[in-house]
């Protein structure tokens, strides 16, 4: 499906529907550089085990969305598209209770969607979500990227080790040989716009009014679990958060050797909170 984004860009959906009328919804927000088809084991899974409605979209510059490749332009730009087509996926379905599930750079614009407009969701579910960079950038490169972004936002800033994502290698090799996912550089002008929201969510993880649900590898490279596990203690209140820490895990939870236990995990909290 076809979706408009801010400034114009068309954003391409994706939709997964049981053959009856579905016990929930689920949108699902993916990471930098992916897209959303790469959640379809996991929407199929979801579809057919507990009747749920599972939508996803192509952020800008990703996937077969428009846009300047892996360039999202502003953080504001996708928390507004998100927002929008989450909306949308709630009014196709206005009986069944809706969630929304983000991926890494996903997390972050879901968390931000959230804060900003609950929208009646009954939870948000976070999946290693980049929240915080830790040390991964220094004072002296944060400066230079910020200079490109500015002069020559394309140009490529950072380069993600597809090995990284899981122990998997079927996994890996799937990833490198997907023509959708971008394999280069990231460039500067999303890197900046990431890191400045990074900055603010010391602030506005505390003012998370939904459930929670955070789960995240213990050995994930790629987003630390030390630099986002002092937010992960102040999501929400102590009611409505819960963290599941899955240990020797990498960046995606989902698509790890263990991935059943982890996706028992999810299919359990959604359930409860139906």
């Amino acid at each position: 499906m076809q979706v408009p984004g801010c400034k114009d860009v068309q954003l391409h959906g994706q939709a997964w529907l049981p053959d009856r009328e579905p016990t929930a919804v689920l949108v699902i927000s993916h990471g930098l550089a992916e897209h959303c088809g790469r959640y379809a084991q996991l929407a199929e899974r979801l579809v057919v085990e507990r009747g749920y409605a599972v939508y996803a979209l192509d952020h800008r510059g990703h996937g077969r969305s428009g846009g300047e490749r892996a360039n999202i332009g502003r953080f504001q730009y996708v928390v507004s598209d998100l927002g929008t087509f989450v909306g949308r996926a709630q009014r196709q379905h206005p009986d069944a209770p809706a969630f929304l599930l983000g991926h890494s750079m996903g997390g972050a614009i879901a968390l931000a969607c959230v804060v900003r407009n609950p929208g009646g969701l009954k939870g948000l579910v976070l999946s290693a979500p980049a929240l915080a960079s830790g040390q991964a950038v220094s004072p002296a490169k944060a400066w230079l990227v910020r200079l490109l972004s500015r002069v020559a936002p394309n140009t490529g800033a950072l380069t993600l080790p597809a090995d990284a994502i899981s122990r998997d290698r079927a996994v890996v090799r799937a990833y490198e040989s997907d023509p959708l996912v971008f394999r280069g550089a990231i460039p500067a002008r999303t890197l900046v716009e990431l890191l400045d929201a990074m900055a603010g969510f010391a602030d506005a993880v505390p003012k998370l009014r939904v459930p929670v649900l955070v789960q995240h590898g213990t050995a994930d490279s790629l987003v630390p679990l030390a630099a986002v596990k002092p937010l992960y203690d102040r999501l929400g209140s102590p009611k409505l958060r819960t963290v599941r820490l899955y240990e020797g895990l990498y960046h995606e939870a989902y698509n790890e050797p263990e991935r059943d236990r982890v996706i028992a995990d999810l299919v359990a909290w959604l359930d409860s909170h139906r």
